[in-house]
């Protein structure tokens, strides 16, 4: 079971999450003004519709607005859901930090074994990463901007819709997983445009299938075990999952791969 949550306890992980949507929104600044490698075509030398102080100021209020905002929500509804609070004090600095540490590093060890066979059955080969340091900035907003959108966000929204609100609390915890499948999708979806782009490709149906299903794949298991960390363990948890895969798929494998 776990413990009530005290308003100082709610206290202490609004401002923890307010501390982590800030980071996100300077990581998002940051970024603009660093090199993209093969991210380049997404954020050309020549020809951007802004400075860069503009884009990386625009960047920094969609993180601080819609972002912060959806993930609030979501911060409020998977209280109401029960889930693990970020702070939560049933759950074990192990359970939110080294767990999650661990089980990201055989996540991005998946990926990359991933990558190298699906590489080889199609032809645009190798999936590309952002070059160093921008991999690790890359890696920290994408840790903590996706698990806000994609488990924060989304799965609290639709199980506390249809769990609480339509299903008058039944049946949460099959709902949960069905709410986890389709974030997983959602997930998956979210990268075909960024695909396209480094690959260079005018459509969808341009996309090798088995790129695709690698896409799909990849990302989908990623959403299952970082779902089952937020819902058990905390946002912190999801994130630090997210996080410790990115950083061995992006980082260390961009470098030394």
């Amino acid at each position: 079971m776990k413990a009530k949550m005290t308003p100082v306890r709610k206290d202490k992980d609004i401002l923890l999450y307010a501390g982590l949507v800030l980071l996100l929104a300077v990581l998002a600044a940051v970024n603009v003004f660093l090199p993209q490698g093969d991210y380049a075509p997404v954020m050309p030398e020549q020809g951007l519709p802004a400075p860069r102080w503009v884009l990386g100021l625009v960047n920094a209020a969609i993180m601080l607005v819609i972002y912060g905002g959806l993930g609030l929500l979501g911060l409020y509804l998977s209280r109401k859901l029960g889930f693990a609070g970020i702070l939560d004090p049933s759950v074990s600095h192990r359970q939110r930090f080294l767990v999650p540490l661990v089980t990201g590093i055989f996540l991005g060890l998946f990926i990359i074994l991933c990558d190298e066979v699906f590489s080889r059955f199609h032809s645009l080969g190798l999936l590309p990463h952002p070059p160093f340091p921008t991999s690790l900035v890359a890696s920290a907003t994408a840790a903590i901007g996706e698990e806000i959108i994609f488990r924060l966000f989304f799965i609290s929204f639709w199980v506390w819709l249809v769990s609480k609100v339509i299903l008058k609390g039944k049946w949460q915890n099959g709902i949960f997983w069905i709410v986890t499948l389709f974030s997983a999708i959602a997930f998956g979806a979210g990268h075909m445009p960024s695909v396209m782009v480094f690959f260079q490709l005018e459509s969808l149906s341009a996309i090798p299938s088995l790129l695709l299903g690698e896409i799909f794949l990849l990302n989908g298991v990623i959403s299952v075990f970082a779902a089952y960390f937020f819902r058990k363990s905390g946002f912190l948890a999801a994130v630090g999952i997210h996080f410790w895969a990115d950083m061995v798929w992006h980082v260390v494998w961009g470098l030394v791969g």
